[in-house]
């Protein structure tokens, strides 16, 4: 089974990628963009054996720096 791990960062934490793509796209001409916050995807092959919690805390050990970030799992099908 394939799990995705969405990490963000959260809202109030600067994102100076997410600036720079912002500030490149507006160097493109792309226009009506207000803001722009960039994160990561982290995709995993798991069995059918691991549960949501050791998901849960493979995030919270590991994956996402729980200060700064915040973090969503997706079980794909």
């Amino acid at each position: 089974m394939k799990v995705r791990i969405h990490v963000s960062l959260k809202n109030g934490v600067l994102d100076p990628q997410g600036r720079a793509i912002h500030h490149a796209l507006d160097g493109m001409g792309f226009a009506g963009i207000s803001d722009v916050r960039a994160g990561r995807l982290i995709e995993l092959e798991v069995d059918h054996t691991v549960t949501d919690e050791a998901l849960d805390a493979m995030c919270r050990n590991l994956l996402a720096n729980m200060v700064i970030e915040n973090y969503r799992i997706e079980r794909v099908a």
